[in-house]
């Protein structure tokens, strides 16, 4: 499919453009998170990819050292293992650039699907394992509607609201991309992600 391929090469050159553009910013994040708190500078993170493929995605880490063994998987409102500069690092969704790395190794695409992690990988059944078809992507739908998640999440068993409220929609968001995508439904959604990100507004 010609559409396939040609987004494969607009992800390979934006993602390697992107990274060399932003070089500079990107260092300055790095030290930035060094000086803030102890840790590593990436988050790495097993997720699920196209055809169901495990892959590590890489992001600025925004919370403390070895934040997953010390409370849930899931970032709450206001988590208390967010550091200071990893709460402007969020806002701004800076700390997503990293995954401009899986992009251009090709485990992702700058739109598709979010990549969630392993144990969610059950919910991808029936109807919704067509999302597995397609690799995941950067931004998408469910990023646009869920921006501000981790506010509905600050009340009782994060994981539990997450896998009960949250999740079925991001699926169903996941397939309506799926099952429209084309280059003008890409750039939409390239340009709504960056009119939320600046304009700090909900979609």
């Amino acid at each position: 499919m010609l559409y396939n391929s040609l987004k494969r090469v607009f992800d390979f050159i934006g993602s390697l453009s992107a990274l060399v553009f932003l070089s500079p910013g990107l260092l300055i994040v790095a030290i930035l998170i060094k000086l803030d708190s102890k840790g590593p500078i990436f988050f790495r993170q097993k997720r699920i990819g196209k055809d169901g493929r495990i892959f590590r995605i890489y992001k600025f880490r925004t919370m403390v050292q070895n934040a997953e063994r010390i409370g849930d998987k899931i970032t709450k409102g206001n988590d208390p293992r967010i550091t200071k500069i990893g709460k402007i690092l969020r806002r701004y969704e800076i700390d997503e650039l990293p995954t401009l790395i899986n992009v251009l190794k090709g485990e992702m695409s700058i739109v598709g699907p979010r990549p969630e992690i392993p144990k969610f990988l059950q919910y991808y059944s029936g109807k919704y394992r067509k999302i597995l078809s397609v690799r995941p992507g950067m931004t998408d739908l469910g990023t646009l509607k869920f921006r501000d998640e981790a506010k509905y999440l600050k009340n009782g068993n994060a994981e539990e609201t997450y896998i009960k409220r949250i999740l079925p929609k991001k699926l169903n968001l996941y397939l309506q991309y799926v099952n429209n995508m084309g280059f003008i439904y890409d750039l939409e959604i390239i340009f709504k992600t960056f009119s939320l990100i600046f304009r700090q507004k909900k979609i």
